[in-house]
């Protein structure tokens, strides 16, 4: 059923549903027709009853008894003990009904149908019922035939086998052009979705004027276009900014290493091409590892080792490794007590965004570089301050986008990657990260992650 196309089985469905109502009518229509028209052949017979056992009490029947007849019906008069007492000449000296019958008939009436009465041909309708004459009890019995009801019967029958299955013929076609119009939107945006292609990112779906489901589809394909459009620039603005980053190194060290092979001429000076070589190469290398985690952290792929961490650990270990370097450079690093705060995170990715925090706040900060741990609605956030320069405004809301670069002030040699890995860190540990300026001097930049 599922490899259908969507418009058969719509029109299948319609035309099951047509199938049940239209029996389900026709049904109904022949069991009321049947209904009316026995009522009337009963309410006939039961009149006629009526006229004869008025004849029988007045006592004109014994005189007269062509009175019985009527056209299509006809009528005796019997007994309790089931014996003729008059009948109408078609009906002959035979009693209608048997001699049980007569005795049940004269306590209560009773209608029944017999499939042969003599002088009605097919079937007929009889009625019996009680009527006191100066003779004492008797029985009427009149019967109707049932040709012209079963001749009606038969033509509504006849119509309704005819009818049905043509209207169900027609409610199908209409359903199958109905569906098919309904459906008409989704197939332009079928075939437009097929031309769109990377080449022309920004190319929508028509939508139809109605405002229904098949529009708000395309109005969601389109969003999500929208987001396509969105990531394959991003993508092809990183791809330009990686390919830019890694030339200036690569040119730099294929100089270095052709220097080194047309004019170093003692152990010393190739020694020193060799270590500037090997500079570039660790600049190599570890733009190469940031642009690995970030590519692991668009495709949720990044691994994490997640323990219970302590922050004040943490916060020691980032003072260890930092405090010579920036005490050399006549700064200082301060740690504030984190207050037994932990979070479940991986201690390596967390330190090495922290660590690239530091970095940021040495290399383009001024001033103390302050290490801090709060917490507060449902979140732990750890804040690498300075008091330099501060970020320029306007570039506070992409600081964390890959390749960004702030203000000359803060400027540097760095690829602009450090941010974004931090971010993509804290993304990953379900986190965010955030900048700002600090109200007195220098930029605060924290990640911000959930207590666990």
């Amino acid at each position: 059923m599922s490899r259908i196309p969507i418009r058969l089985r719509v029109t299948l469905a319609f035309a099951l549903a047509s199938a049940v109502v239209l029996a389900a009518l026709g049904w109904f229509v022949y069991a009321r027709f049947d209904s009316e028209l026995s009522e009337q052949i009963d309410q006939s017979l039961r009149t006629h009853g009526d006229d004869i056992a008025s004849l029988v009490a007045s006592g004109d029947l014994a005189r007269n008894t062509s009175l019985l007849g009527r056209e299509e019906s006809f009528a005796q008069v019997l007994t309790p003990d089931g014996r003729i007492y008059a009948s109408t000449p078609q009906l002959g000296s035979d009693p209608q009904i048997t001699p049980a019958e007569a005795a049940r008939a004269s306590q209560s009436s009773f209608i029944v149908t017999r499939d042969t009465v003599r002088s009605i041909s097919g079937q007929a309708r009889l009625l019996a019922r009680p009527a006191d004459g100066p003779d004492g009890r008797l029985v009427v019995v009149a019967a109707a035939s049932l040709d012209d009801r079963n001749d009606s019967l038969a033509n509504l029958g006849t119509i309704l086998l005819i009818g049905i299955p043509v209207a169900l013929l027609l409610a199908s076609m209409a359903g199958y052009v109905v569906s098919g119009r309904a459906l008409r939107p989704v197939d332009v945006m079928r075939r437009r979705a097929a031309e769109i292609s990377a080449a022309e990112p920004e190319a929508r779906l028509p939508l139809p004027e109605a405002d229904d489901e098949i529009r708000r589809l395309g109005e969601t394909l389109n969003r999500m276009l929208g987001r396509l459009e969105a990531a394959i620039e991003r993508e092809r603005a990183f791809v330009d900014d990686a390919s830019h980053e890694l030339r200036t190194p690569l040119a730099m060290h294929k100089t270095e290493l052709e220097l080194a092979l047309r004019y170093a001429k003692t152990p010393e000076e190739m020694r020193a091409a060799i270590s500037s070589a090997i500079v570039e190469v660790d600049r190599l290398s570890q733009l190469a590892e940031d642009l690995l985690v970030l590519a692991r952290s668009a495709e949720g792929k990044l691994a994490l080792d997640l323990r219970r961490v302590g922050v004040a650990g943490l916060l020691g270990d980032l003072h260890e490794r930092f405090s010579a370097r920036i005490a050399a450079t006549g700064r200082s690093l301060v740690v504030e007590p984190a207050n037994g705060l932990t979070v479940e995170a991986d201690r390596l990715r967390l330190e090495q965004a922290l660590g690239n925090l530091v970095e940021n706040a040495l290399e383009h900060g001024g001033g103390e570089i302050t290490l801090r741990a709060s917490e507060g609605g449902g979140q732990v956030a750890i804040h690498v301050e300075d008091q330099g320069a501060g970020f320029a405004p306007e570039f506070i809301d992409r600081a964390f986008e890959r390749f960004s670069r702030g203000d000359p002030s803060r400027g540097g040699d760095g690829t602009g990657l450090g941010l974004a890995i931090v971010d993509a860190i804290a993304q990953a540990h379900r986190g965010s990260a955030h900048a700002a300026n600090r109200e007195s001097a220098g930029a605060d930049v924290w990640i911000a992650l959930p207590e666990r």
